[in-house]
């Protein structure tokens, strides 16, 4: 609700949901356009697509759905060709529709194909790089993208393990984590698979360097007092979020003391969050997956 709040929709506007998955964000914004509203939808998951099309039939306004990264809508805008866009929402990281598709290899709760593609196009599978990569590669993606303090060990105990076969499904690689966490910090409350599984998916969907891209491709493309909301999940994507928009809030690169400004850089978005909005106890006791979510919310000058 704070996120569809947060872009101040107008009922004639036009308005991207960069992350369009299931729909769910899309239809309340559905709900607030009338018929010369506009929404577009953009995912790289067809499956995610065939499902939103579903979902979003029969509201009053236009609906156009793009197969794409959000990464790239700058493109997007110039292939649906419109030329004024009011609001983008970004609701980053792997959605609950692919999470519910175990078969996509993203849940480590259940024994299915190790994939976690979210497009299924893409030729790099998390397989590929648990069997492929060399142990220092495997340490550095665990600990940064996961922030696992266990990331050496971790990797270590997958490199000895696919010596005796490949690692090929979900199952296998929680087991080989539960071997490799010590037995004292498997009792810290998380599934001890978590971090190790959030850091495959960010490096197989390439997420981080998307989200940069996707920001500034969604800041190029708003018109004047546009916003832009983004819900992030985890501690690297919302400081990607923070240090984006200001960036592009306080480009300016002269020494603090010059007295006048001479780089020629000027401020593009205003930052309306100060702080990143989080999900209120009612909603996390109705879903749980949202109790890491961050909002922040920034506006086209």
């Amino acid at each position: 609700r704070e996120a569809i709040n947060g872009l101040n929709v107008k009922e004639n506007g036009t308005y991207i949901d960069a992350t369009v998955g299931g729909a769910g964000h899309s239809i309340e914004i559905a709900k607030l356009l009338n018929a010369d509203g506009l929404l577009i939808g953009i995912d790289q998951d067809p499956e995610a697509l065939k499902a939103a099309a579903k979902r979003l039939s029969g509201f009053e306004c236009s609906v156009k759905l793009i197969s794409s990264n959000f990464s790239d809508i700058a493109d997007v805008v110039d292939r649906v060709g419109t030329e004024h866009v009011d609001g983008i929402l970004m609701d980053i990281g792997v959605s609950s529709y692919q999470l519910d598709e175990s078969a996509r290899g993203f849940t480590y709760r259940e024994d299915v194909p190790l994939d976690m593609r979210m497009n299924p196009s893409v030729e790099i599978t998390a397989a590929y790089i648990v069997n492929e990569e060399p142990e220092d590669k495997l340490c550095q993606i665990i600990g940064q993208y996961g922030e696992e303090r266990w990331a050496a060990r971790i990797a270590k105990f997958i490199c000895e393990r696919r010596k005796e076969r490949p690692i090929a499904t979900t199952g296998e690689l929680v087991d080989i984590i539960r071997a490799a966490v010590p037995k004292g910090a498997r009792q810290e409350g998380i599934h001890p698979a978590r971090r190790t599984f959030q850091a495959l998916r960010i490096e197989v969907n390439d997420e981080l360097g998307s989200l940069e891209r996707g920001i500034k491709g969604a800041v190029k493309v708003l018109g004047s007092e546009g916003r832009l909301a983004i819900l992030s999940y985890h501690s690297l994507e919302d400081r990607i979020v923070k240090q984006t928009f200001r960036q592009m809030e306080e480009p300016c690169t002269c020494p603090r003391e010059m007295p006048v400004c001479i780089c020629g850089l000027k401020p593009v978005i205003k930052v309306i969050t100060r702080k990143p909005e989080l999900p209120s106890d009612a909603e996390i006791e109705r879903n749980s997956r949202a109790r890491s979510a961050k909002l922040r919310i920034a506006q086209k000058l």
